[in-house]
């Protein structure tokens, strides 16, 4: 069982809600991470192909602590991955 916190910035509105364009993450063990973070970019990629302007970009601010977010930089239909410094 993955044990994670979302917090939910909203962008654009839609008919069913807020769409996010960014997911903070947050895990109390290194077993969580990998499952976590798939559902969080799964769960962007389809707001991406919606939109279809942007990619995924996914930081690493500090061990445990990720943030996976729509970013113009990263071209459409990819995820990147970034360290904080």
């Amino acid at each position: 069982m993955t044990t994670a916190t979302l917090e939910r910035v909203p962008a654009a509105q839609t008919p069913e809600g807020p769409a996010p364009r960014s997911i903070s993450l947050e895990f109390s063990s290194a077993s969580e991470v990998h499952a976590g973070l798939e559902e969080a970019v799964a769960e962007l990629i389809e707001v991406a192909a919606q939109e279809a302007a942007c990619g995924i970009l996914v930081t690493r601010l500090h061990p445990g602590r990720y943030t996976v977010a729509l970013d113009e930089s990263v071209p459409f239909g990819e995820t990147y991955e970034s360290i904080a410094a």
